[in-house]
């Protein structure tokens, strides 16, 4: 504690870690419809009054609390957590955290030029001019047509599917050479080796998974990406607070009432349709789907070597069964001529040994002769049965 009465660390390399904490926290980069970015240095707390959100959906977002893959749909915004991708969307502008990572400023840069275009062509059609100098890339346009969060999220899940597909990629080029030197050759290396490669493919299935689970409800779910139409609840919400002082004072519900607020509810229900979220979600579906068929058939392709490695450990070890049965053999071979031997070196008198002491040279000779072929035609049964390979 310094003299101040402020605690002092104990390691100096505590602030740094703390400085970077904080501004890792506090980083956020503001891009509003035409495109235009601006960082700004805030706290929560400004964040959730800006975007009028409750501290428990911020907490999604929150870099140092583990949360899914999930995409929020709320009254005036869209809470988005797709793994490094942290953003808050809504009707008129997006907040992106940490820019400063390397996997987020892809996506900024992707902002930042679509936005743009979007608003030179809208402005081009209210002029009423044409510059044959953009008109590829006002052609390019004609697909983003749909509402400003729409666009973001594109943006947002094309980055997603993209990183993704290249984390697969890479993981496959990695795993099939493994696979193959460890087919070739079981070795303590190679098989380290494919388990940590086997790790990090359970990790990255894991996150696929929960981006697609999240596609996947949402577009199970019409009310959920009716929610996501922040523009056109903001429609909505200005009709009903512009529609006069005449409308201040409240009448009391009669039945000609609730009929006109069942028939208005009717047309609500179906001017909300969510076609087209429904199709750029089921885009992004597909193309993650693939990814996770792709990490599917990785691990089959594994569980596959895995059985091929088992059947080899299993065959060598029934050789090395097979060889101790014919060493035990041959040891029993060499065991009886030891026997006979050893019954004629007795320092006992035996009375059949009298005057027959050229037994003793024959009954060695043809032992040991009997013992030893017996002893290499074992050896040359488990040669030619391969006991003694690798």
């Amino acid at each position: 504690m310094s003299r101040d009465g402020s605690v002092v660390p104990e390691d100096p390399k505590a602030i740094v870690v703390v400085k970077k904490r904080t501004q890792f926290s506090r980083s956020w980069v503001l891009f509003d419809a035409t495109g235009q970015g601006s960082m700004l240095d805030v706290d929560k707390y400004e964040i959730m009054q800006r975007v009028q959100i409750h501290a428990r959906d911020f907490r999604i977002i929150d870099p140092f609390l583990s949360y899914p893959s999930t995409i929020l749909g709320r009254d005036k915004a869209i809470v988005l957590n797709l793994e490094h991708i942290k953003a808050i969307i809504t009707a008129e502008e997006v907040l992106l955290r940490d820019p400063t990572d390397e996997n987020v400023i892809p996506v900024i840069e992707e902002l930042r030029r679509r936005l743009p275009q979007v608003c030179f062509f809208h402005q081009q059609q209210e002029d009423g001019k044409e510059y044959p100098g953009v008109q590829h890339d006002i052609e390019g346009t004609e697909e983003d047509e749909s509402p400003f969060e729409f666009r973001v999220l594109e943006v947002a899940l094309e980055a997603i599917c993209s990183f993704l597909a290249a984390r697969t990629t890479e993981l496959e080029m990695a795993v099939y050479p493994a696979l193959d030197e460890l087919t070739s050759k079981i070795s303590s290396h190679h098989l380290d080796r494919v388990r940590k490669l086997k790790s990090s493919m359970n990790r990255l299935t894991g996150r696929v998974q929960k981006v697609r689970d999240e596609l996947e409800q949402l577009l199970n779910d019409d009310d959920d990406m009716a929610d996501l139409y922040l523009s056109r609840k903001a429609g909505s919400s200005t009709l009903v607070t512009g529609s006069g002082p005449a409308n201040s004072v409240a009448a009391p519900p009669t039945i000609g009432s609730k009929t006109s607020k069942a028939s208005m509810a009717t047309v609500h229900v179906d001017e909300n349709g969510v076609e087209e979220l429904e199709m750029l979600l089921e885009a992004y579906f597909m193309q993650i789907d693939a990814t996770l068929d792709k990490l599917t058939t990785l691990r089959e392709y594994i569980d596959d070597t895995e059985d091929y490695i088992s059947i080899q450990l299993d065959k060598h070890r029934n050789q090395l069964i097979q060889l101790d049965l014919i060493l035990n053999t041959g040891n029993v071979c060499l065991s009886i001529f030891a026997l006979l031997t050893s019954l004629f070196n007795m320092n006992f008198p035996n009375t059949w040994n009298v005057n027959h002491s050229y037994m003793f040279k024959w009954v060695i000779i043809v032992t040991g002769v009997s013992s030893t072929v017996m002893f290499l035609l074992i050896i040359a049964y488990a040669c030619k049965k391969g006991l003694f390979g690798s």
